[in-house]
């Protein structure tokens, strides 16, 4: 399995940071290539089943997901049901120190920062984590133009993944803070093709 880690830090409390993100639909707003997200069923807890519509180049394709567990406001795991091995998930983690350590709060104090209603929020880390297996795509779901090869579109829009997956963290820490900034991402990649 290909595995891409995208996170970052985001200034906000985490149930918020959680709600945001249950909220699957909204992610077309984020990507480039993904036009739609229709709820299948369910409400994001689990069993809630997703059809994706991506388009990229000359393609169009729906993949099917599943929510397959939620441990709010800390994980949000997903799977791809059809025509891929793939799956991930969102993770929230808390930097402040809930504990009653007087330095840490100092330091928490100085980390937060003010949100549009006057209050703050210390900073928690925001992941998005996701493992594939290209090898376990079939051709057969595409219709491919002629003279086109699967492998030619699989070398072609595989290194999408990454750059899709740092803007949709990007968009969303924008939106979850109410303005723009410059984000630091860190990137963790376990593959040969991104």
């Amino acid at each position: 399995m290909d595995e891409l880690v995208v996170c970052t830090e985001v200034y906000a409390d985490p149930e918020a940071v959680y709600d945001f993100l249950v909220d699957f639909p909204q992610y077309a707003r984020y990507s480039a290539y993904l036009e739609e997200v229709e709820t299948l069923t369910g409400d994001g807890g689990p069993g809630t089943r997703y059809a994706l519509t991506f388009s990229w180049w000359k393609l169009t394709y729906t993949a099917h997901s599943r929510v397959t567990d939620v441990e709010p406001p800390a994980t949000i795991d997903w799977t791809i049901t059809k025509d891929i091995d793939a799956g991930g998930r969102w993770r929230v983690t808390p930097t402040a120190d809930d504990g009653g350590d007087p330095d840490s709060r100092e330091t928490d104090a100085e980390n937060a920062t003010r949100r549009d209603d006057g209050s703050s929020a210390a900073p928690c880390r925001v992941a998005l984590e996701v493992e594939f297996d290209p090898s376990s795509a079939s051709p057969a779901v595409l219709d491919l133009p002629r003279l086109v090869s699967f492998d030619w579109v699989l070398k072609k829009a595989i290194p999408l993944i990454k750059s899709e997956a740092e803007r949709v963290v990007e968009r969303a820490v924008r939106d979850l803070e109410g303005s723009s900034r410059s984000v630091e991402l860190d990137v963790y990649v376990d593959s040969d093709r991104l």
